[in-house]
Order: structure tokens, then C-alpha cells, then sequence
């Protein structure tokens, strides 16, 4: 099945305490991203690769709360073939691009939008010649 739940972020003011209190809720593992404000959320095992290796396991994110980002959810990112394609697909059904095409190096893209009803949620294509 195309276009399955990728990955999650968690958004904090304090990440090193929202970070404590998952690891504690949840005894999940977090490894900070080198040269990034960036935690990589571990709630499942991973290959050498990162993947998940359990059936319909996802891992995430935890990052200091974008400026200008109110929202208090969990953002979901939904792995697309073609980031360009589905961005306009989206907008063209209603949706509103809150951030552009954006590139992760070496793994890459993705975007972040609102649908018509107001739920924030993003899109992901792999791409490790992202830059």
C-alpha cells in the first residue's frame, strides 16, 4: 500500500524536558542529530539503515517549536513518490502549503500544509541526493 505514515515530530519549547518526560512515559530511545536541533524519537527497532523493522512501525522527531508555529499536535508525515505532484494535488483539493518543498540532506524532501478543515500535516519523498 502507497503512501503510508513515514515518520512523526514533536514539537516543544523545552525539548530536554518533553524529551524526559516521553522517554519516561514511554521508555522510548532518543539520539540528538549531529549539527541539527534535531532528537531522532526511537519507538521501535531499526535496521542499519534507521528503518523501522517492525510491521507499521514508526519513528519521529522531537525539535524546538518553529517560530510562528502554534500548533500543539504531532505532525505526521506521509511518504509520497513525487513531493511536487502531491503539493499540488493537495492545493489544488483545498490545501494551504505552510512550509514549502524543504530538503533534508542526503534523505530528502519534504513540505508541511493545512487541509481544507484546518489539520496540519506534512508530506515526505526520499531522496538521499536531497541538498
Amino acid at each position: 500500500m502507497n503512501n503510508g505514515v513515514a515518520h512523526f515530530e514533536i514539537y516543544a519549547d523545552d525539548t530536554d524536558s518533553l524529551g524526559k518526560f516521553y522517554t519516561a512515559l514511554f521508555d522510548w530511545q532518543l539520539q540528538p542529530m549531529q549539527g541539527m536541533d534535531y532528537t531522532w524519537v526511537k519507538t521501535v527497532d531499526t535496521d542499519d539503515r534507521g528503518t523501522p523493522t517492525q510491521p507499521g512501525g514508526i519513528n519521529g522527531g522531537l525539535l524546538t517549536r518553529p517560530a510562528g508555529y502554534k500548533g500543539t499536535a504531532w505532525v505526521n508525515y506521509v511518504n509520497v513518490d513525487s513531493l511536487d505532484v502531491s503539493v499540488t494535488k493537495a492545493k489544488q483539493l483545498g490545501a494551504r502549503v505552510t512550509k514549502d518543498k524543504s530538503a533534508v540532506p542526503g534523505m530528502g524532501w519534504f513540505a508541511m500544509l493545512i487541509d481544507p478543515q484546518g489539520n496540519e500535516f506534512a508530506m515526505w519523498q526520499t531522496d538521499a541526493k536531497a541538498r
